[in-house]
């Protein structure tokens, strides 16, 4: 082969790579393939870990995209229906919190035996009535969604472990907000967000838990503890208590329920890619 020739064929091959590569970061090519798997959160998570232009594609469309088709009722009231708008923490931490429980560890108002990982969650509920259990009368104003525990078994002389969380509408501006800083609450030292990172309020340091916030969940009175992050993420753990065969939620609430399958009936729990328990450590939703 003449050197000639090789020029050519070389010249030719890097062209047919670039051709791929064009059309892998061609966002429409993006969207109709993540519509056609029904938005897989694993295959987000995946896409996004593949590489840093990957990974900012998903930050500025693909987590947004994800929230909008999977659970449209919550994120269109928490966009206020306006979807170009900044999330409180971003569509990552967002797309995180409706999908994977955070797991849980001891803090210095909830000891456990042994810490819980975050995992994906089959299905969740949210709901705005659970969240005005968790808001104070003078914070009743604001918009607050509180997903039912998750449930996880510690043991045969334990009670069962409740982990749940949450998300305000428009913290900034929020009567928590307000009412945290006029009391002048520190922020926690060691704790941070499990869904983006940030620092956080301990709520019953500040002597913010309503005592409707046990009953909601099921646990016993004063055996739970939650955090709210700079952002306006809540997560929490509690202690259930035994539930007898006539309690359970009534009145009119509304609710919206998170399918953690691909769409096509397949459960994603069990499995983590895309997703790191330390929410500092870079993963498909940073």
């Amino acid at each position: 082969m003449s050197d000639n020739q090789r020029v050519r064929l070389n010249t030719a091959s890097s062209g047919g790579s670039g051709s791929h590569e064009s059309v892998i970061f061609n966002e429409r090519v993006l969207l109709l393939v993540m519509e056609s798997m029904k938005w897989d959160v694993q295959v987000v998570c995946r896409t996004a870990s593949v590489c840093r232009r990957l990974r900012a594609m998903a930050r500025r469309l693909l987590w947004r995209e994800l929230c909008l088709f999977r659970a449209p009722g919550i994120t269109e009231t928490l966009s206020n229906g306006v979807h170009s708008s900044r999330m409180g923490g971003g569509w990552p931490a967002l797309a995180k919190l409706l999908f994977f429980c955070g797991g849980c560890e001891s803090s210095r108002n909830f000891a456990l035996s042994r810490p819980k990982p975050g995992h994906f969650v089959m299905e969740s509920r949210f709901s705005k009535t659970s969240g005005r259990s968790f808001l104070t009368k003078r914070c009743r104003g604001d918009l607050l969604f509180v997903s039912d525990p998750c449930e996880h078994r510690m043991g045969d002389r334990e009670d069962d472990l409740g982990v749940f969380r949450g998300v305000f509408r428009g913290f900034r501006e929020s009567k928590t907000r307000a009412c945290l800083i006029a009391r002048q609450v520190a922020l926690e030292d060691r704790d941070r967000c499990p869904y983006c990172g940030a620092r956080v309020w301990s709520m019953t340091t500040a002597g913010l838990v309503p005592r409707n916030a046990a009953k909601r969940l099921g646990s016993h009175d004063g055996a739970l503890d939650y955090f709210v992050c700079v952002n306006g993420h809540l997560h929490g753990t509690c202690w259930l208590a035994p539930l007898s065969s006539d309690e359970g939620v009534n009145g009119e609430d509304e609710e919206y329920e998170m399918d953690g399958s691909d769409g096509t009936g397949n459960s994603s729990g069990g499995v983590t890619d895309g997703f790191s328990d330390d929410p500092t450590v870079g993963n498909g939703f940073k």
